[in-house]
């Protein structure tokens, strides 16, 4: 063994390997010091050395293996063949034929050679012709193929004239590249770089295409890493019975403000003969430099008529965009000794996108809408005052203005065995009404006292569920109010509506949302909770609520405002049972039951087998006596609903889902996929029909190839798999 100092004209220690073995001593190299070994040396002392027979060299982290080795030391220049393994730190690994390499420089360049490396959570491998070192963590691979897989999997890779790989900027980029699938080349572009640690990074994102009711689409989005606080993507899309789509969208993120702008646009759409465009802008600023910090919120859409989401959307964005939003408010608080203060203001208004029918109402514009709450802790109590200005506004209804004032007075009594909440206030509300269809301008006010008390008690006992300790409880709660009844049939409706009943709307005073409509209320709700607790772990096992209403008194509101008296002294009965049957088996049932029609109102249950990731099976039943199943449209809804996910072989997966309507007698939603998993890559065809609209429906075929951490290629049907089966789980992540 020869230790070479990296002065090469001072002399050169030399120690026998023999005697380090036998004395047991242990010695570290000096930094930039090279120790070479070897069966055989020539040169030893001199400027340049030849070695032969299991030569190894090391210096710093850099350790060659080689069959024979020349080294010349005036330059740190070793030249090793016939077959070399050089290991750069324990992150990377090069071997080959044929390697000129400068040690202290780190450059260099092997024949034949194979590349190894694993940094920032990413394995590299792949062989090239040529592999150029060119500095500490950069190297340039020269008729190469390389990609992201365990070593010796090959299924998958990418081919081309040269790939650069820098993890300086954990950059790797590829020149005249193909992607090679089983042998079969199946993607060409001329230029693609890609990110080393699961990063971002500017480039060509993978394409996509899907099958549908449109016939063929593509999508080749271009991301543009700007900066680390603002990005932007360009996504050009072709839809073969539509024309050419393009979509863009920029997001920015500073210390002050942040938010997302996209926008898409179709000239002279096949189909329509017209130009569609969407339009979406979200905004979040703080202005902290003021005396008070200001928040302020731009929520901003628009589309270019009612059918565009029916056209371009999925199932999720048809349900979820019927009222566009278009707002902007500012906001802020402050302490005031031991109170606090906030206001805001709020200019609102909506694009509603209208059913077939054309019979949606577009709700009322505020324009604007000033709120400004103050409370006051006081010992036990905490007072409240909540006030509120708004001029509502619209083209086809009665506008105005409404001012609104709610001081309260709250007590919490609260023990670990039990509580007791008492609440006393006044709902006023002043109107200012506008000329409309003949009548003239006027005033109106309402005022209603509200009294409210919340209380529940707590008892716990040791108990067994499914074979472990748990706690078990016992929760009763008694909720009672008190609102003085009052017509409000002479009083407008600006943004009131019946608020579902379950059970968080049984321990409301009001059940109606908004501030237009104020129930009257003489009556008190009782509920009982029994929950199993697991004791080692604090999870809820399993839940079982009931609860109803009961009145003193016949006087009822409807939404119109009229005054009208009940049928029966209790409310529809509510009762729900849910929770972790086990680590496997998942129930909820909520139960509904109409007293004055003395039937079921609603009734939902459901039951998820869920083992382990990639193997779920969930069953789920809904019904409504009387539901939106459209935009404006109401009916009977009926539905049976099966979904799941499931492994038929070591690397195949089985899913799909049935969402049937026996109200409509056809089915809402089916879908019906494959995926493969093979490691390194996986691929997911799967097919799906839904309904859009009372008599439409879209069809979609979805197909995606993911190679490793590279990327997909396809469509990818990951988000509409996660809605439509409960515990869905990507299988390449299952197998890892």
């Amino acid at each position: 063994m020869f230790l070479l100092n990296k002065h090469y004209l001072k002399p050169i220690t030399v120690w026998v390997t023999y005697a380090l073995l036998c004395s047991g001593q242990v010695y570290a190299l000096e930094p930039n010091q090279v120790e070479i070994t070897a069966d055989d040396a020539q040169g030893v002392g001199q400027s340049e050395i030849e070695a032969t027979g299991n030569v190894t060299v090391k210096r710093n982290e850099d350790t060659l293996k080689s069959d024979w080795l020349k080294y010349r030391q005036e330059d740190n220049h070793a030249l090793a063949g016939d077959q070399f393994t050089l290991e750069r730190g324990t992150n990377t690994t090069i071997c080959g034929s044929t390697l000129s390499y400068y040690l202290d420089k780190q450059t260099g360049e092997g024949d034949d050679a194979s590349f190894e490396s694993e940094q920032n959570g990413q394995r590299v491998q792949g062989k090239s012709n040529k592999v150029l070192m060119q500095g500490e963590n950069k190297y340039q691979l020269q008729n190469a193929a390389l990609n992201t897989c365990q070593p010796g999997d090959s299924s998958w890779y990418l081919k081309a004239d040269k790939i650069d790989i820098d993890y300086g900027r954990n950059v790797g980029v590829a020149r005249n590249a193909r992607i090679v699938f089983e042998g079969v080349p199946i993607l060409y572009t001329p230029w693609i770089d890609f990110p080393l640690d699961n990063g971002r990074k500017s480039g060509l994102l993978a394409p996509t295409f899907k099958f549908g009711s449109d016939g063929f689409e593509l999508e080749t989005p271009y991301y543009f890493n700007l900066a680390p606080n603002y990005d932007a993507t360009v996504y050009p899309r072709y839809i073969n019975s539509r024309g050419f789509m393009l979509g863009g969208q920029f997001r920015y993120l500073m210390p002050s403000y942040s938010g997302k702008l996209e926008g898409q646009f179709l000239p002279h759409d096949k189909k329509t003969k017209e130009d569609r465009h969407l339009l979406s802008l979200q905004h979040a600023q703080i202005f902290d430099q003021l005396p008070i910090p200001v928040r302020m919120n731009i929520d901003f859409n628009q589309v270019s008529d009612d059918n565009y989401f029916r056209d371009f959307g999925d199932r999720v964005s048809v349900a979820s965009n019927v009222n566009l939003n278009r707002e902007i408010w500012f906001g802020s608080g402050k302490n005031i000794g031991t109170g606090y203060i906030s206001a805001s203001i709020r200019a609102q208004g909506y694009q509603t996108l209208q059913n077939d029918e054309g019979t949606l109402i577009k709700p009322y514009a505020r324009l604007p809408e000033i709120k400004v709450n103050y409370t006051q802790p006081i010992m036990k109590a905490s007072f409240s005052l909540n006030t509120e200005f708004t001029r509502f506004h619209s083209s086809r209804m009665q506008s105005g203005n409404r001012f609104v004032a709610y001081p309260t007075v709250a007590w919490d009594f609260t023990e670990s065995w039990g509580y007791f909440r008492p609440k006393v206030g006044v709902h006023y509300t002043q109107y200012s009404l506008d000329e409309f269809q003949g009548q003239n301008s006027r005033s109106k006010t309402r005022s209603l006292p509200i009294i409210s008390i919340d209380t529940g008690l707590s008892f716990e006992r040791p108990s067994m569920f499914a074979g472990q300790q748990h706690t078990q409880t016992l929760e009763p709660r008694l909720f009672y109010t008190y609102i003085t009844s009052k017509s409000q049939n002479d009083l407008p409706n600006f943004d009131s509506s019946e608020n579902d009943f379950n059970f968080t709307q049984l321990f409301r005073e009001n059940r109606f949302s908004g501030q237009d409509r104020i129930n009257g209320a003489n009556q008190i709700t009782a509920a009982l909770t029994s929950r199993y607790i697991n004791n080692e772990n604090g999870l809820e096992r399993l839940r079982v609520m009931i609860g109803q209403r009961f009145y003193f008194k016949k006087e009822d509101m409807s939404l119109s405002g009229e005054i009208r008296d009940r049928d029966k002294v209790g409310s529809d009965f509510l009762a729900q049972v849910g929770g972790d049957l086990n680590r496997n088996w998942r129930l909820d049932t909520d139960y509904h039951y109409n007293q004055a029609l003395k039937t079921t109102e609603r009734f939902s249950s459901s039951l998820r087998y869920n083992p382990e990731a990639g193997k779920t099976v969930s069953l789920r039943y809904l019904f409504d006596r009387e539901e939106e199943t459209y935009p404006g449209q109401y009916g009977r809804v009926s539905q049976l609903d099966l979904a799941a996910q499931w492994p038929i072989g070591k690397k195949f997966y089985v899913l799909g889902r049935q969402n049937y309507s026996f109200a409509d007698k056809e089915s809402l939603e089916q879908l019906l996929g494959v995926e493969y998993n093979d490691g390194c890559w996986s691929l997911r065809v799967v097919g799906q029909r839904y309904v859009t609209d009372k008599d439409r429906t879209k069809n979609a075929i979805f197909v995606q190839l993911e190679l490793g951490n590279l990327g997909g290629i396809g469509n990818n049907p990951f988000d509409a798999l996660r809605l439509a089966i409960p515990g869905y789980s990507k299988i390449n992540e299952v197998r890892k």
